[in-house]
């Protein structure tokens, strides 16, 4: 019983889960850091008002901070943008560079009956035996 517990503990997918998880909380820091100090500060220099957390109405005796939400909406937007500009297009890029698939050979061509490699000078299928022009695919 011991031994599976410590092989559920050491599965390389729930390592990998659990690394995501403190670099995701970290990065969360990075990117609320950025939010408070540059961002914000920056609209407050835009628009003259670095908080919304004070605008509000009332109706009725019952109080709607309208401004928690813009101030929310504002850091969503701002840690998407982050996040997509920042983690998804460089990776996406990366992933692209890594993935490139190798030039075709010049030298085979597909049978046109089963659609296996063949020389291209091949007159007939080595696969299917059909029969083929030599250069056409």
């Amino acid at each position: 019983m011991l031994s599976d517990f410590k092989q559920f503990l050491l599965r390389g997918n729930l390592v990998a889960l659990a690394v995501a998880v403190v670099v995701g909380v970290a990065f969360n820091d990075v990117v609320q850091s950025l939010v408070a100090n540059i961002i914000t500060p920056l609209i407050a220099a835009l628009g003259g008002e670095p908080d919304f957390a004070e605008l509000s109405f009332e109706i009725n005796n019952s109080t709607f901070t309208y401004g928690l939400f813009i101030n929310a909406l504002v850091a969503f937007a701002v840690i998407a943008a982050v996040v997509f500009f920042l983690v998804v297009r460089p990776v996406n890029h990366m992933m692209e560079r890594m993935n490139r698939e190798e030039p075709e050979d010049p030298t085979m061509t597909k049978c046109p009956a089963c659609r296996m490699e063949i020389p291209i000078d091949a007159t007939r299928c080595g696969h299917c035996t059909s029969e083929v022009v030599a250069g056409a695919s």
